[in-house]
């Protein structure tokens, strides 16, 4: 079973990466501009970053940059405590998710039809109960 569970995850992940390519972001980037956004129009730190991403081995700080040259978000330093860093989704990081929401949610759909409606339900309320 772990090892299903842990294939299908890498399945799923190189499927994503790939539909992300295209865009110009990896998963992990993907990854870091949904946790922007939910915050919006709030800046989120580093940390915080870290603690929400679904990779914990990725290195936040890195993937920031990436996305601050793309010009996908910005990151400013706080005037109180020069240690931390807030960092913010911009206009440009926004279209840019919302075109990624649509290409991973259209593309994956079309991979994923073998289950219906009922068994995916059945299948998220299962993983649920397996992380307890």
């Amino acid at each position: 079973m772990v090892v299903n569970i842990l294939y299908t995850a890498s399945w799923l992940s190189q499927l994503s990466a790939r539909m992300l390519k295209s865009l110009g972001i990896s998963p992990e980037q993907y990854n870091l501009l949904r946790i922007l956004r939910g915050m919006h129009p709030e800046p989120a730190t580093v940390k915080l970053l870290t603690d929400r991403m679904i990779d914990k081995m990725s290195n936040a700080s890195r993937l920031v940059e990436k996305l601050r040259l793309k010009g996908l978000v910005e990151r400013t330093e706080c005037p109180a405590d020069r240690r931390r860093v807030d960092v913010r989704i911009t206009e440009k990081g926004l279209a840019l998710l919302k075109k990624a929401d649509v290409f991973m949610e259209d593309d994956l759909e079309l991979q994923l039809t073998n289950l219906d409606t009922a068994e995916a339900e059945q299948l998220n309320a299962l993983l649920d109960q397996l992380r307890g």
